[in-house]
This record gives structure tokens, sequence and C-alpha cells, in this order.
């Protein structure tokens, strides 16, 4: 399984990105899929995951901001973030889990939110 995120860049405050991550094979059997992130100096935290049912879970910082979804036809991931605050930066990796063929990770996509 691999993953590819894209779509990171640098954005001023109050703005807005779309995170994609493209897996290699169907992730419509992927339970939870998931977003994380890892600001300089801290560890790896989620920022967002998805449930096959269609449950979402966000880190309370995100609330409102960002929305999690995904494109099982296109095999991808998204991570909607709106709202942007110099504190959202941060190297954002995507994640999805399997209970047979195990969890897989991104290679990250850097957010910078900065004026």
């Amino acid at each position: 399984v691999q993953l590819q995120a894209s779509g990171g860049g640098l954005v001023q405050p109050g703005g807005s990105l779309r995170l994609s991550c493209a897996a290699s094979v169907s992730i419509g059997s992927f339970n939870p899929v998931g977003w994380y992130c890892q600001a300089p100096g801290k560890q790896r935290e989620l920022v967002a995951s998805l449930y096959r049912g269609g449950t979402t879970t966000y880190a309370d910082s995100v609330k409102g901001r960002f929305t999690i979804s995904r494109d099982n036809a296109n095999n991808t991931l998204y991570l909607q973030m709106n709202s942007l605050i110099p504190e959202d930066t941060a190297v954002y990796y995507c994640n999805v889990n399997h209970l047979n063929l195990g969890n897989y990770w991104g290679q990250g996509t850097l957010v910078t939110v900065s004026s």
C-alpha cells in the first residue's frame, strides 16, 4: 500500500488548502482513515479521522474549520482546511488502517500558514 500526499504549501492566515492522499489500492475497506500533523519540535498528533460508517472525529483545535472526506471510487482521502491560522503550520500525514493489511502512512506534505 502506497500513499501519496499532496496539496500543501504556503498560505496566508485565513486562507484555505485542500490536502489529497492518493492510495495505490482501494481504500474502501480501510477503517479508519485519517490525517495527522507534526509541528516542529512536537509529536505527531491526530487531526481528523473518518470511519467507514461516516463517523468523523476532529482535534478540538480544528473543529469547524477542517473537513475530512474520502472518495472510494478514486482511492483518495481529502482534508479541506479553511480559516487557517499560523498554529496550523506543520507537516501533514495521511494514514489508513486495515485490520488485516496493517497501518500505512503517506510521506507528508508541508503546510505553512504565514503572512
